[in-house]
């Protein structure tokens, strides 16, 4: 099981809208075997070391951090521009 965290300021409403959308796309696709979590900053660092991907909804978010898994922007999943080339860098990533 692949594990992706979405993080946002509080984690608790762009990230878990966000990760539900991420969530849903994956599964339409056929991507089952991927936890989708929205964190909030705070929580980040203990959250990526059990984690294989950081979708970031603010760009604070990881700045000034060293987390031990690859991040990607996740803005496109709220504004829906650039949503499947998104889908496409987190299936490259975790060789999906």
């Amino acid at each position: 099981m692949k594990r992706i965290i979405v993080a946002c300021g509080s984690g608790v409403a762009t990230s878990n809208v966000a990760a539900e959308k991420l969530r849903n796309l994956l599964r339409e696709q056929g991507y089952h075997n991927v936890d989708v979590r929205a964190v909030d900053i705070k929580s980040l660092e203990a959250e990526a070391k059990v984690a294989d991907l950081l979708v970031s909804i603010t760009p604070y978010a990881i700045r000034d951090k060293e987390l031990p898994i690859p991040s990607i922007n996740g803005i496109p999943l709220l504004t829906g521009v650039g949503t499947a080339d998104v889908i496409q860098q987190i299936k490259q990533i975790l060789k999906l």
